[in-house]
């Protein structure tokens, strides 16, 4: 098959179109909606040094990110960095990607509302502790554990030691099945006049806030190093099993296969071959799903966090047994 277009020249395209005209209304280094996702993709294709000296300003300059979160903040674009020096072996990569650990590490602090540690998001307006993998808890440890070989023995162990803590200490645990909130304590809103205001937050089971995340941002803490944390994850993966695939659509970021992903990270973790025939159970779902949605508008859509991109590499990795997020675990 020969392509109409080189990647190479698309992905140039795609970067200028995104400086010309930024999705959010300025240039941002974010992983998930700005230069740092665009810019590793384009040096994957084009080896450029100048995207490459871009890409690392980007990544350092977000450093101090008030967000504490992935989607905008350091714990999404120090990813980039990990990838970087999982691909070129070159020290300034993995020294980045320290300076980044070292900023996690100063912001996770004891929290006021639960007795574990916990980053404090300044988001959109709103201070908060969230703890899915979106904006929260599960999307800042993800970096850590997958690049723990490159922290010291003792960081390694508080590691592991604070996510125990905080699984266990916000948990929502009922029979075989656990859920997490999407916040813990108080959500304030400082721009407004008055009192703060509580806010109530849903109850989700989705990859961005609730069970799937959780699962898929802990998948890399080490099997069997804590029977509590082998529990909790597939209490975890039981209460996305049971909740069914959703309702909102097939996508990845709040839909089907995002879901089913925490099924086959549980696939991976425990062999048992029941994770790997739920999660094709949820393919076919996600695929009809997506027939449905095409019938509806008169098309799909191209996204690959929330589109039919995503559900393409999902239906193949329940065919093939892998279980890496696209664009985040891997971008080959």
């Amino acid at each position: 098959m020969t392509l109409r277009i080189r990647p190479a020249d698309l992905i140039d395209r795609v970067y200028q179109a995104y400086l010309a005209k930024p999705d959010t209304d300025e240039v941002v280094p974010s992983y998930m909606l700005g230069e740092v996702g665009i810019l590793l993709v384009h040096w994957r294709l084009t080896r450029s040094n100048e995207t490459a000296e871009r890409l690392w300003q980007c990544i350092e300059q977000n450093i101090s990110n008030p967000t504490n979160e992935a989607l905008w903040g350091a714990p999404g674009t120090m990813v980039g960095a990990l990838h970087m020096y999982e691909w070129t072996d070159d020290a300034r990569w993995r020294d980045l990607f320290l300076e980044n650990v070292a900023q996690l590490w100063r912001t996770w602090l004891p929290s006021e509302h639960a007795p574990c540690h916990l980053w404090t998001q300044d988001l959109y307006g709103m201070i908060m502790q969230q703890i899915g993998a979106g904006h929260g808890f599960a999307g800042n440890v993800y970096p850590l554990l997958r690049g723990a070989r490159l922290l010291t023995a003792e960081q390694r162990e508080t590691l592991y030691d604070r996510c125990l803590e905080v699984l266990d200490a916000t948990a929502v645990v009922e029979g075989d099945g656990a859920n997490w909130p999407q916040t813990v304590g108080p959500t304030l809103r400082p721009k407004f006049v008055g009192p703060p205001r509580q806010h109530k937050p849903k109850v989700l089971v989705q990859w961005c806030h609730g069970s799937p995340g959780m699962v898929t941002g802990l998948a890399d803490f080490p099997v069997g190093r804590s029977p509590s944390m082998d529990a909790l994850l597939i209490k975890a993966g039981n209460t996305v099993w049971n909740a069914g695939p959703l309702s909102k659509g097939a996508g990845l970021c709040h839909g089907t296969a995002g879901n089913g992903y925490a099924l086959l990270k549980l696939h991976r973790r425990t062999g048992d071959p029941i994770w790997l025939e739920r999660a094709r159970s949820f393919a076919m779902h996600a695929i009809e799903q997506s027939r449905q949605m095409r019938q509806r508008y008169g098309h799909g859509r191209y996204t690959l966090w929330t589109g039919d991109p995503g559900i393409a590499v999902y239906v193949w990795h329940c065919l093939t047994g892998a279980d890496a997020l696209p664009g985040l675990d891997t971008l080959d």
